[in-house]
């Protein structure tokens, strides 16, 4: 198994959001806000080659969306997915599988476009789709506090389309990967646990979405159960530590990976790395 990590978004986000709470004077000691208290962030995909599969997990925003909604969070128009797929030779009906955490816009408004007639269209032809069943029925019955972050143009051609599937529990989807599913940040939240060669990688999704999220009250704002969050943050990072997990970030601009160890005060991060990097060994 080969995973292979894509930028497809780089973009911004206030630094309220990403971290609820905590005070700005905290915060902003190592994430330097702009002028407008916007800090960088990536929307980090990953790519998984294993046997004749090459799976996706998550698909970023996509460039659906008309000027205004990407303006406001300064999106940079130069990066996309479609890009970094090219720069590794992979055509997008050579993906084969779309796991996706959970289907906010910033996840899932990849895999369909609009082509030069002004039709809808997947970017992606020949792929399964896979959400969990909570997630879906979430998303397309919305909240009111999540209701802007779901779109009917993102959902219903994968419905339409034959090709999703929801799962109902935490399963390994496929040899060596096995999903959990996580419901602090929104409902039916599915992060991969990847076993490589004895080690154990983890796509953090938006259940710990940068290692400046690791702090237990560092807890986004737009998480729907922050409590619940903390508890399944405690849980996880203290498995994490005990265990040598390797952290994969998907919001992360300065952090591709990490591995977490117990400090004086708690969990903190120990080394931090990228994926393709043996430091961490």
């Amino acid at each position: 198994m080969e995973l292979i990590p894509l930028i497809s978004d780089l973009w911004k986000m206030d630094g309220g959001v990403a971290f609820g709470v905590v005070p700005k004077s905290i915060w902003n000691r190592n994430n330097m806000a702009d002028e407008n208290n916007m800090m960088p962030i990536v929307t980090r995909c990953l790519l998984v080659r294993s046997n004749e599969r090459l799976i996706l997990i998550d698909a970023g925003m996509g460039n659906k969306r008309d000027e205004k909604y990407y303006k406001v969070r300064f999106r940079d128009p130069s990066v996309s997915l479609l890009k970094a797929l090219d720069e590794i030779k992979v055509k997008p009906e050579e993906i084969t599988d779309i796991l996706l955490t959970h289907l906010h816009d910033d996840h899932v408004g990849g895999v369909t476009q609009i082509n030069e007639k002004g039709d809808l269209i997947h970017v992606f032809p020949n792929a399964t789709y896979y959400c969990s069943f909570q997630q879906w029925e979430w998303a397309i019955h919305p909240n009111k506090r999540e209701s802007a972050a779901y779109f009917k143009d993102n959902l219903l051609p994968m419905l339409e389309s034959g090709r999703l599937q929801l799962l109902n529990e935490e399963t390994e989807l496929f040899p060596g990967i096995t999903l959990r599913i996580y419901n602090g940040h929104t409902m039916g939240q599915l992060i991969p646990f990847m076993q490589i060669e004895g080690k154990t990688y983890v796509f953090m999704g938006d259940f710990i979405p940068t290692a400046f999220n690791i702090p237990m009250p560092f807890v986004p704002s737009v998480d729907i159960q922050p409590l619940l969050t903390m508890d399944e943050k405690a849980a996880f990072m203290n498995e994490a530590a005990d265990n040598k997990y390797i952290l994969i970030f998907e919001h992360d601009y300065y952090n591709e990976c990490c591995t977490l160890m117990h400090g004086e005060k708690g969990i903190v991060m120990d080394k931090s790395f990228r994926l393709n990097s043996q430091n961490y060994e």
